[in-house]
């Protein structure tokens, strides 16, 4: 049984991984903020109290003490918008500690003589607005967020870890969504904005740019793909994406339409406040290595993903 640490436990992707180390028989530490505690947690999940914030040493530390075989740095600033109100934050959370924990995972494989492999997720966002579409694994990076750049910086040691023989496996997701998505995401606010239009108790959407468009694919779907990318043959970077472009417009129209509501324009209203400074215009990934290499491939459209986040709102009603 091989020993897991997976931080950002509690987050959309991290909840998805820890069921299922769990259910593959893991023994499965999970770094959890304090104020994340009160929720469900798995039963088996060994939870140790920590931000991602906090000092290096006890990141080290951490690492340390729990030994892991795999290493899963799911944690961090996870909204571009957030990352414009604090990069400093974003900087220190989803960067310096990408680093610390690299570095710490590095040193207990020296110190023990035993292979430990990190994960760590990238994003789309460190393409900013791309040289190319679709882009792949080649394409320059050039982001145009601190949550870009942040990611960009992640993604750059993790490379330089792996030339000094850590084995480092780096995805570059694309949006993935799910019910677990937090309600302050865009796909989330139009999910649970539509459904509670539905149900009588909203008369509209109020949205941002609903031209930007994005690559959206299912959440576990992608959990899938990182577990399959660390246990690879050999390290190396993913795109994982699912080729198809899909405008904010198209979101909102796919949420109206699974609700019986085709004349729905009358119901978003565009609010320049949630505009952000600066939008990537297309971000579209092309996911061929992580087909040939992983066997991976999404198993849900964007028409179904839209539907089960929409039905998931409607039942929690």
């Amino acid at each position: 049984m091989s020993v897991a640490l997976v931080t950002g436990a509690t987050g959309q992707d991290g909840s998805y991984l820890v069921e299922r180390l769990l259910a593959e028989g893991h023994e499965v530490h999970g770094l959890v903020r304090r104020e994340d505690l009160g929720g469900s947690l798995p039963a088996d999940l060994v939870v140790h109290e920590l931000d991602l914030a906090s000092r290096a040493d006890d990141l080290a530390g951490l690492v340390d003490r729990v030994s892991p075989d795999e290493l899963y740095n799911l944690g961090g600033i996870s909204s571009v918008a957030h990352s414009w109100a604090d990069p400093v934050l974003t900087a220190r959370v989803s960067g310096v500690a990408a680093v610390v924990l690299l570095d710490a995972a590095r040193r207990l494989q020296e110190r023990r003589g035993r292979e430990v492999r990190v994960l760590q997720p990238s994003s789309a966002e460190i393409f900013g607005e791309p040289a190319e579409s679709p882009q792949n694994e080649a394409t320059p990076v050039r982001p145009v967020s601190p949550y870009g750049a942040t990611k960009a910086f992640a993604h750059h040691l993790a490379g330089l870890e792996r030339s000094r023989g850590l084995f480092t496996a780096s995805v570059i997701l694309y949006n993935h969504e799910s019910p677990r998505r937090p309600p302050t995401f865009v796909t989330r606010k139009i999910t649970s904005t539509v459904a509670a239009i539905a149900a009588g108790r909203a008369d509209r959407l109020v949205l941002g740019n609903l031209d930007a468009r994005r690559d959206w694919g299912w959440a576990p779907d992608y959990v899938d793909a990182m577990v399959r990318a660390l246990r690879h043959d050999e390290p190396g970077d993913y795109v994982v994406a699912t080729g198809e472009a899909h405008s904010v417009h198209d979101f909102v129209g796919a949420a109206f339409r699974h609700v019986g509501i085709d004349d729905w324009a009358r119901l978003v209203e565009v609010d320049p406040a949630f505009i952000r400074p600066a939008d990537p215009s297309l971000l579209v990934g092309d996911a061929t290595r992580a087909r040939e290499r992983l066997g991976w491939v999404p198993t849900v459209t964007f028409d179904d993903l839209v539907a089960r986040m929409v039905d998931a709102e409607r039942a929690a009603e």
